[in-house]
């Protein structure tokens, strides 16, 4: 496990709307920090703030700040379903005795 607390960096930077990335706990609890009142105070938030605590002071795994951040940051976010991502595999093929 490492040793670094808040230098820690994530595997993969967290994009912000703004443009700017978190690379390290230290990013993403300084970007927390300089939220809002009413914003921080959002249980989403809470508990992003509460996984980046952990995975700094304990050495929990990155993946859990990683998370709360992420879900913190979309957490407005509905996904929608396109169904003209994927074609339907169905339909497309034929049994050797069909042909």
């Amino acid at each position: 496990m490492s040793e670094l607390g808040w230098q820690r960096e994530f595997d993969d930077p967290i994009a912000l709307p703004n443009g700017r990335q978190l690379v390290s706990l230290r990013d993403a609890a300084t970007y927390v920090t300089g939220l809002p009142k009413t914003e921080a105070a959002l249980p989403e938030w809470q508990a992003a703030i509460e996984a980046l605590i952990l995975v700094a002071d304990l050495g929990g795994p990155m993946m859990f700040a990683r998370v709360g951040v992420m879900r913190a940051l979309n957490r407005g976010h509905v996904r929608e379903f396109n169904p003209d991502r994927k074609d339907p595999h169905w339909g497309k093929r034929k049994l050797k005795r069909d042909q």
